[in-house]
């Protein structure tokens, strides 16, 4: 029995053969094979962009967190820096003084 399917498997392969070579005789198939070559060719090269993109995600997602730490840092600071202490004592101007002092004596 292992012989009889090494004899079907031979044959099948002729057969491929030969349809592989009857194939190529056709101006369709032709046209269908180069297709599928230029098929080929044009995945292989999505594959390869698509690799790259997996390098600029990474890069996306170290520049994101540089963006997060960086923003909560200044927001920190921002906040410090805008609130900045008073004081409540009430001062006096020097105009305030002399408009006291200048005023003229009664007469009577």
């Amino acid at each position: 029995m292992a012989e009889r399917k090494q004899d079907l498997l031979g044959m099948l392969a002729d057969r491929g053969e030969d349809v592989v070579g009857r194939i190529t005789e056709l101006p369709r198939a032709q046209k269908l094979l180069e297709s599928a070559n230029t098929l080929r060719d044009r995945v292989d090269e999505l594959q390869r962009k698509l690799r790259g993109l997996d390098a600029l995600e990474r890069r996306v997602a170290a520049l994101e967190k540089k963006v997060d730490q960086l923003s909560k840092g200044s927001t920190s600071g921002a906040t410090k820096r805008a609130a900045p202490k008073r004081t409540t004592t009430k001062r006096t101007t020097p105009s305030s003084k002399n408009t006291a002092k200048k005023t003229p004596p009664k007469s009577s």
